[in-house]
């Protein structure tokens, strides 16, 4: 038999929010739920309704739910933007700030979003990786709490609804040379304008550059920054036309957007039958960084 393993020290953490620094020595009695996430991950926003609600439903039972904020991208490194995140998500747990990945590396995580079930002794007795197994999940909470009743009812809204998993055929797609695929294939991104590509996201140079993309899924997300500049107005056009009813919850009716912090944005939510599509958003100043095509 494997030898328990235990939460490790939380110690890491650049900063608290919602919370003092919590250690294990201090959670021992309570069952803990770890949730490693970034602000930028559509997994994750998909996930944090089902969190969210745990906390607040078995609290009074002895639940203590730990949100880990490790970031992807290099702009979500900015404590203010985890801040509005959390206001955004009405998040009331305890969040540790992860900056440096030292609480990512002592879980040995590699995944967002990332769940870790411990009991009241400290000891990590299930995890689970991504979305979904969600009736699961809260019944080992419950055997952990020593407790059974009847599951929680969750339904995410807006960019927090689940994914139209039958219909999702694109996967998640990057823009930067570092894990982005070639420009201006068929079913890849094609830029126009005046772009410089980097690692990890493209930035435009002069006003009036766009980004087409081919995809099939009900809805389509961007990550986006201002780099500081914002806002930049946007427009989104879906096969060449406005969106109209098919906008995302960050657009119009006519395509209008605008980019302010540096998060995810929903640019289409398709509400009639779902098929291949072709986006394109044009930025109507310099200055926007574009990272990674999401779907759902």
């Amino acid at each position: 038999m494997s030898e328990p393993v235990h939460i490790p020290s939380l110690g890491g953490a650049s900063e608290w929010l919602n919370s003092e620094p919590l250690d294990p020595a201090g959670l021992r009695g309570r069952v803990v739920l770890v949730n490693f996430w970034t602000l930028t991950c559509i997994n994750w926003l998909r996930q944090e309704p089902y969190v969210r609600a745990w906390s607040q439903v078995y609290r009074g039972d002895g639940l203590v739910v730990i949100g880990v904020h490790t970031p992807e991208f290099s702009f979500e490194h900015d404590v203010d933007l985890v801040r509005q995140a959390i206001e955004q998500r009405a998040i009331d747990y305890p969040v540790a700030v992860d900056n440096d990945y030292e609480i990512w590396s002592a879980f040995a995580n590699h995944y967002w979003p990332a769940l870790y079930f411990v009991d009241s002794d400290g000891v990590i007795r299930d995890d689970h990786f991504g979305e979904g197994r969600y009736e699961e999940s809260e019944r080992v909470i419950q055997q952990l709490l020593g407790i059974e009743r009847e599951l929680v009812s969750v339904e995410g809204i807006g960019v927090e609804a689940q994914a139209d998993w039958d219909h999702l055929g694109t996967p998640e797609t990057y823009l930067g040379y570092a894990r982005g695929e070639q420009f201006g294939s068929r079913d890849e991104p094609a830029l126009d304008g005046e772009w410089t590509v980097e690692a990890e996201k493209v930035v435009l140079d002069q006003a009036g550059g766009s980004i087409a993309l081919r995809f099939h899924a009900r809805d389509a997300h961007l990550v986006l920054s201002a780099g500081g500049r914002g806002p930049i107005p946007f427009r989104v056009l879906l096969d060449g036309e406005a969106p109209g009813q098919s906008h995302g919850v960050d657009v119009d009716a006519d395509g209008n957007g605008a980019l302010e912090d540096g998060r995810l944005y929903q640019l289409v939510r398709q509400h009639d039958a779902v098929r291949q599509r072709t986006l394109q958003i044009t930025f109507l100043e310099p200055g926007a960084e574009a990272y990674s095509f999401t779907f759902g």
